[in-house]
């Protein structure tokens, strides 16, 4: 008889802090399959108002080489959140992993301001960025989800209200199929969520047309002139 053990381990990720010289928020940044936390900094570059925001770019737990994507140090290095093999265990093993990760680039968990904490994911990352959000240690203001859907845990968990989420979808995507939207869009009305969807001429990916809707939510969250 062969026996399945389940034994704790000690790893250590790795995220990226570009920090803003007057921050009105934080942005918690999740990649897609097959990236890396320094592909996620790229993608969400040129969204207007990102100079507010300090980025804390995350990396999944689970690194490998990207064939065929050959740097100067060898096949380039990406990684994935999880597998659905002990699904229940890499769940609540990265969450908390999410936790400690902003907390050690803010400094200390009383730096954070819950009101102006933006989770952002891009497919695989999108999902992550729901769990670390409505599972995860700290209250969001906000969940902006591109090109993925919201994963089975989280429409089960009742631990907190929902923020306002900002779904996005390129009209030419291939997995975010418009019957995961809509079922998507009809649990967070359900729950009470604000959701709003940004629809973009595009596949399954990031554009300048999101990154300008991304923008705007943005400044809806937190505006750059504070409302009399």
């Amino acid at each position: 008889m062969t026996k399945v053990l389940h034994v704790e381990a000690i790893v250590h990720g790795r995220s990226l802090v570009r920090e803003s010289a007057t921050p009105a928020g934080v942005i918690a940044l999740f990649h897609g399959y097959a990236q890396s936390a320094e592909d996620a900094l790229d993608d969400i570059e040129g969204t207007p108002g990102l100079e507010r925001w300090t980025i804390v770019a995350i990396q999944a737990l689970h690194p490998f080489y990207a064939r065929g994507g050959r740097d100067a140090g060898g096949d380039k290095v990406v990684a994935g959140w999880m597998t659905r093999q002990d699904r229940d265990l890499a769940v609540a093993d990265t969450v908390a992993y999410v936790d400690r990760a902003i907390d050690a680039a803010l400094g200390s968990p009383s730096r954070l301001d819950s009101r102006s904490l933006i989770f952002i994911g891009f497919s695989q990352g999108a999902s992550m960025a729901y769990r670390a959000a409505m599972l995860g240690r700290h209250e969001p203001a906000g969940i902006v989800a591109l090109a993925g859907d919201i994963p089975p845990e989280v429409r089960a968990a009742q631990r907190r209200m929902w923020p306002r989420v900002l779904i996005g979808v390129g009209d030419g995507e291939h997995w975010y199929t418009d019957p995961k939207l809509e079922s998507d869009v009809n649990f967070l009305m359900s729950a009470g969520a604000s959701a709003q969807v940004a629809r973009f001429a595009g596949k399954h990916e990031w554009t300048q047309e999101f990154r300008n809707a991304l923008g705007t939510f943005l400044e809806m969250v937190v505006p750059s002139t504070p409302v009399s």
